[in-house]
């Protein structure tokens, strides 16, 4: 399940709603709801997110955070890291390799550990 699929799934059950509701109400089938939900289709379009804020009724930061979610929840996500120095194509590489190794918990401190260096370079 990615993100995207998850929170999505989170805010419909709130709502008592189902997913072939919400699969009418976009004009897709069931299961391509159900394969966003668990992470067997790509990424959502932002067409798409936009659609499902409003079905979702979502605004301000509730709509923002979902399509945040989405622009993080490709699940076969690639890096091109042919252009960058030797540190970055390692990491890549290594991340590449061992990520079905770790476990949640060691991908939330990896994620912390990450956004922490991002916020570093922002200021």
């Amino acid at each position: 399940m990615t993100p995207f699929g998850k929170r999505m799934r989170e805010l419909r059950a709130a709502r008592g709603l189902t997913q072939q509701q919400q699969a009418d109400h976009l004009g897709v089938s069931k299961a391509y709801i159900s394969a966003l939900e668990n992470g067997r289709r790509g990424q959502p379009s932002l067409p798409v997110v936009d659609q499902i804020c409003v079905w979702l009724g979502l605004i301000w930061d509730d709509a923002e955070e979902l399509k945040q979610l989405a622009a993080v929840s490709h699940p076969k996500p690639t890096i091109d890291a042919s252009q960058m120095h030797e540190k970055a194509i390692e990491l890549a590489n290594r991340m590449a390799q061992n990520i079905s190794q770790l476990d949640e918990e060691s991908c939330e401190r990896l994620l912390a550990a990450l956004n922490s260096e991002l916020d570093r370079g922002d200021r």
